[in-house]
């Protein structure tokens, strides 16, 4: 989101006119992500004890590790999504909106992995938020903390951050070569 209200104000040029550096700029941008994302979800959490008689910190560590594999996926996707937008503008930011509603349900967010079609699955185990889905419903059914589940989502989180980071900075390199950084907005 950062990214696109600094796409959204025609800012880019003005940041790029300053020393800032392209990977100081990304770790802004995830930082940012990891605020607003606590900022949303700390007071649901707290809210939902007195509401609903529920915490999900009764799931303990666990749910740090899973919901950290689960940020850096984000970011992953993110730096990926921004840089298509930096090659294509901002046509390309239906992007941004539809990988997450294309990626829930194959990430067993809703149901188990075993529920999707054979084929389906081989796609879905390529995805880190299906371990981190499938590994909190271990620990929240069964309270079993499934290790493997979160090695295997951390692995795949490298490659894709790795992938993403790439993805980015060929980007913005093209983007800064083809002076488009200066006429991108709305």
């Amino acid at each position: 989101m950062s990214f696109l209200e600094e796409m959204w104000a025609r800012n880019l040029g003005h940041l790029f006119v300053t020393p800032l550096r392209p990977y100081e700029w990304v770790l802004s941008l995830l930082s940012m992500s990891m605020i607003r994302v606590l900022l949303g979800i700390v007071p649901a959490a707290l809210l939902a004890i007195p509401l609903y008689h529920y915490s999900i910190f009764s799931m303990g560590l666990p749910l740090v590790a899973f919901f950290a594999v689960l940020m850096v996926m984000g970011w992953a996707l993110g730096m990926a999504i921004c840089g298509l937008i930096l090659r294509q503008g901002l046509g390309a930011e239906g992007m941004a909106w539809t990988v997450v509603f294309t990626l829930s349900p194959i990430s067993a967010v809703y149901y188990p992995v075993s529920t999707l079609p054979g084929w389906l699955q081989h796609v879905a185990w390529a995805l880190p938020s299906t371990y981190v889905f499938e590994g909190m419903r271990a620990v929240l059914f069964s309270g079993i903390f499934r290790t493997d589940f979160l090695l295997n989502a951390l692995a795949l989180d490298a490659f894709y951050v790795t992938l993403g980071a790439a993805v980015f900075l060929f980007a913005f390199h093209d983007a800064r070569r083809r002076g488009a950084l200066l006429q991108m907005g709305e």
